[in-house]
């Protein structure tokens, strides 16, 4: 079976900026980035990014425009990001399982591509990250100062994280 790592957008792939990030002049990557991204690529991970994006139920920007920002992050890593998945809702506008902390875009990543789920990983910046990753059996990572610094594992960003998974891989043998 594959394995893959999971990555919320804002926050761990991007600067956030404190409100919707949609415009690509705007979009800006984190350092370290696309040098994590290539050497979880190398160790054959597959990249799948999980991002809620309510600006778009809530009319302030469209599909388009977070597609713009996506081929932007593409264009930064080398286009060797897997998949690209977004959940367009707002609880106060519409429901959908799509948006974290509900697990459907999980679901359908660990559909398409086969993956096991003890071999997979989600770095997210936010609970609700982690807790779509648990819903579906995938361990979390959480990076950033953000949330309640009790939750463990935790690192301060894209590149710790890294380090982290690839360590604990080679502590498991084959992963």
């Amino acid at each position: 079976m594959n394995k893959a790592v999971f990555l919320d957008r804002d926050g761990v792939l991007n600067r956030e900026i404190g409100t919707y990030v949609w415009e690509p002049a705007k979009f800006e990557v984190l350092p370290g980035v696309p040098e994590s991204l290539a050497r979880l690529k190398a160790a054959g991970y597959y990249l799948i990014v999980i991002t809620n994006q309510a600006g778009i139920a809530r009319s302030l920007y469209t599909a388009a425009d977070v597609q713009a920002c996506h081929a932007k992050l593409q264009q930064a890593v080398g286009g060797i990001i897997d998949a690209l998945y977004f959940a367009p809702g707002h609880p106060s506008v519409s429901e959908s399982l799509r948006r974290k902390p509900d697990s459907l875009m999980l679901e359908q990543a660990l559909a398409r591509f086969g993956l096991d789920v003890g071999r997979c990983w989600l770095v997210g910046d936010r609970l609700r990250d982690i807790a779509a990753a648990e819903k579906v059996g995938v361990r979390g990572l959480l990076v950033g100062p953000d949330e309640p610094a009790g939750y463990t594992p935790r690192t301060a960003d894209l590149p710790t994280a890294t380090d982290f998974i690839l360590a604990a891989a080679a502590g498991l043998g084959a992963q």
